[in-house]
């Protein structure tokens, strides 16, 4: 049965998608796509009448996808410090996933030519998990809005070194099966993550109220 609506939208996403991770935005062709696609081009330009507005598409669904894998720090642990040190686990998991890598990669290669494109894929991948871990800092440890953003971003920063750019550079490969939460424990160093929020997130009793050390 011959997709259509939403349901030929969304398959061209997933095909536009998959195009850019393995051959670039300006290697990939409206020609290419449609043919991935299993559509025509006729069809293809109804629902986006170029490929700037195809790419950006392809990146908001990323952001719902992504986001739907990733959930918010809450949902990972009842302990607050804790769910800070499953939610950047489980975004250092998701690095290493070849979809989510190559995604990085795409962005970095795009972004001299195409600068408010790659700077979308980064504020999917990284905006979004800062903000979301920074609103859990505020809400779980008290920490005042500009605070908990400069906490977030360094624990993000602490979690993903060294292992992005070994991923970037294929010092380590990819991997290509999803990474399931269930596994987080096994495929990321939780413990590494939780020495690193105890030293720039001591729980509330180490400091005084108000107040973290630096």
């Amino acid at each position: 049965m011959a997709r259509r609506g939403e349901a030929l939208r969304a398959h061209i996403l997933d095909a536009a998608k998959l195009a850019f991770l393995e051959s670039g935005f300006e290697r990939t062709s409206m020609d290419a796509i449609a043919a991935r696609a299993e559509t025509s081009k006729r069809s293809l330009y109804a629902h986006f009448p170029t490929k700037d507005a195809l790419f950006l598409a392809v990146v908001e669904r990323i952001r719902a996808l992504f986001g739907e894998r990733m959930r918010t720090p809450g949902e990972y642990a009842g302990e607050p410090l804790e769910a800070v040190v499953q939610y950047c686990g489980r975004f250092l998991q998701l690095l290493r996933w070849s979809s989510v890598g190559k995604m990085v990669r795409l962005g970095i290669a795009e972004a001299e030519r195409l600068p408010d494109l790659a700077s979308g894929l980064y504020d999917v991948l990284f905006g979004l998990t800062v903000r979301d871990l920074a609103s859990h800092l505020v809400t779980a440890s008290g920490l005042a809005a500009d605070e908990a953003e400069a906490v977030a971003n360094e624990l993000i920063g602490l979690t993903i070194h060294p292992l992005l750019p070994r991923l970037l550079f294929g010092v380590e490969p990819l991997t290509e099966e999803t990474p399931e939460e269930a596994r987080l424990a096994a495929d990321v160093d939780l413990d590494r993550i939780r020495r690193l929020v105890g030293i720039v997130l001591p729980p509330p009793s180490a400091t005084p109220s108000g107040s973290r050390k630096a």
